[in-house]
């Protein structure tokens, strides 16, 4: 077997693959369906439930006040409310709490500061132990960043009327969307999981999860399910699978929204992206064949396959990015009708995905054009770290739950800075492969293929050159007051990290 046979079965293999997640985007594509939803109904306020809001905080000195007051203004029977922040800090962020829960108490209302002996189990530790000490019958989970609305239990502890909801989500926004081209390229990819994935399993009847934050659950539907979990780095992932697999029903809210921001440097991104997809792969191997007998619809069982193995498209991105260059000049000959459409099909359902995403929000035509480039840009980028985050899902331990740094409103001074465990040579050595073919295809005039390999240039381009320079930087800048705390192999934090 010659070499380039070699290389075209491996070539044919890879587009086989990614076309099947192209259609199923094109399949969520033609399912979605957005528009006004009806109120959820009037919060009866004599027999409103207990609620119980649970903060985890890990060393949140920038966005913890914030989060605190906002949770303070919820418009919710003060009776009936509790709030823990469930603090595991070690640095300022512990004087900060408590200032701004005494403040809370002052002003009449039920909150604690909940601090425990060890960081057991990250976050997933810190909600378990806070939820033995807690007295309401529904739980609101909001990390460090968000800044949710005065209407929002309001809104949503009217849908538990029916006793068979288990959990009820909202949509996130983004504070710090147009702050610059990375954050508006995370917010459109953000925007297709809440937006397109959330809407159509929903509205399908299919499996959907909870996102760690901005949603409420009710508390039989974690405890029936066997509490939260701290053996994968997805705790929220791996409960909402449970919960719906023990016959627990979710709603998704997309009309009540919770604003928050995304990370604005690359490596918060990165180690939160990190987080994802090791924690999915490691929620496929936990709960796969506890699917596979579940007294469920097949198709709900597909769907839910093809939700934990999301992440394992970024191999066949690797494996695309060393062939394209090779294909589109000539190295490996293809019939063209058959190799166009199964490369549309991998590119085209990805734009219509995030565009379809963008339309549905009200982005302008021109912010379109922009946006879903850019995400897909990043998208490609992020593919080399997030390999190595999907084999180290499936192959290796759990790993250390590391949080992403919240800048909230804090001058530069204040904040925290996280670095991603590796230097991006590998990043810039697929910049320069890409770079060569482009300069091969205009030669030689393979105008139909530029628009590919440009975009696979500047996605790990870009990426590579974010993280280099921010590592640079860090290195020039002088150590910082914080200790920095124990690291595992894929990351390492400078300036404290929490969970969330």
């Amino acid at each position: 077997m010659t070499s380039d046979t070699l290389l075209t079965g491996l070539y044919l293999t890879t587009l086989i693959g990614l076309g099947l997640f192209g259609l199923h985007r094109a399949w969520m594509v033609l399912r979605f369906r957005w528009g006004a939803r009806p109120a959820y109904g009037v919060l009866d306020h004599t027999g409103a439930p207990v609620v119980t809001v649970q903060l985890p905080l890990y060393n949140e000195r920038t966005v913890a006040a914030r989060l605190i007051r906002c949770i303070g203004a919820l418009d919710y029977p003060r009776d009936r409310l509790e709030i823990q922040v469930l603090d595991d800090s070690t640095d300022e962020t512990r004087a900060i709490v408590e200032a701004e829960v005494t403040e809370l108490q002052r002003c009449g209302l039920d909150a604690r500061v909940i601090r425990r002996p060890t960081r057991a189990g990250f976050k997933a530790g810190a909600l378990a132990y806070g939820l033995a000490l807690s007295r309401g019958e529904l739980v609101a989970i909001f990390d460090a960043d968000f800044v949710p609305r005065p209407d929002f239990l309001r809104a949503l502890v009217p849908i538990f009327r029916d006793e068979r909801i288990g959990m009820v989500q909202a949509r996130w926004e983004h504070r710090n969307r147009d702050e610059s081209l990375l954050t508006r390229a995370q917010s459109t990819l953000l925007d297709g999981h809440f937006v397109i994935e959330h809407t159509v399993r929903f509205d399908s009847g299919l499996f959907f999860n909870f996102n760690g934050t901005a949603g409420i659950w009710r508390r039989d539907a974690i405890v029936s399910p066997g509490g939260w979990q701290h053996d994968t780095l997805t705790e929220d992932l791996d409960l909402s699978y449970r919960a719906q697999l023990a016959g627990w029903l979710f709603v998704y809210a997309p009309n009540v929204t919770a604003p928050a921001e995304v990370p604005a440097e690359l490596g918060g991104f990165q180690s939160q992206q990190h987080r994802w997809a090791k924690g999915s792969a490691q929620v496929a191997r936990k709960l796969a064949s506890r699917i596979a007998r579940a007294p469920i619809p097949l198709r709900v069982k597909l769907e839910a396959y093809a939700h934990l193995a999301g992440n394992t498209g970024y191999p066949l991105v690797i494996v695309l990015a060393a062939l394209l260059p090779i294909v589109t000049t000539g190295g490996i000959t293809l019939s063209a009708p058959w190799h166009l459409a199964a490369f549309l099909l991998c590119t085209l359902s990805v734009i219509l995905f995030y565009e379809r995403g963008q339309r549905a929000l009200g982005r302008s035509r021109l912010q379109r054009l922009l946006d879903v480039p850019a995400a897909m840009a990043l998208g490609v980028g992020m593919s080399l770290a997030q390999t190595r985050a999907v084999l180290s899902g499936i192959f290796c331990g759990t790993g250390e739950f590391v949080r992403t740094p919240k800048r909230g409103d804090a001058p530069a001074t204040a904040r925290y800075r996280v670095l991603f465990g590796h230097w991006p040579w590998f990043e810039l050595a697929f910049a320069v492969w890409f770079a060569i073919g482009i300069v091969r295809a205009a030669g030689e005039q393979l105008w139909g293929s530029l628009p590919f390999l440009v975009l696979f240039f500047f996605g790990f381009t870009w990426v590579g050159f974010l993280s280099l320079r921010e590592r640079l930087a860090a290195r020039e800048r002088p150590a910082p007051a914080d200790p920095v705390p124990e690291t595992d192999e894929d990351t390492m934090l400078v300036g404290g990290r929490s969970p969330g």
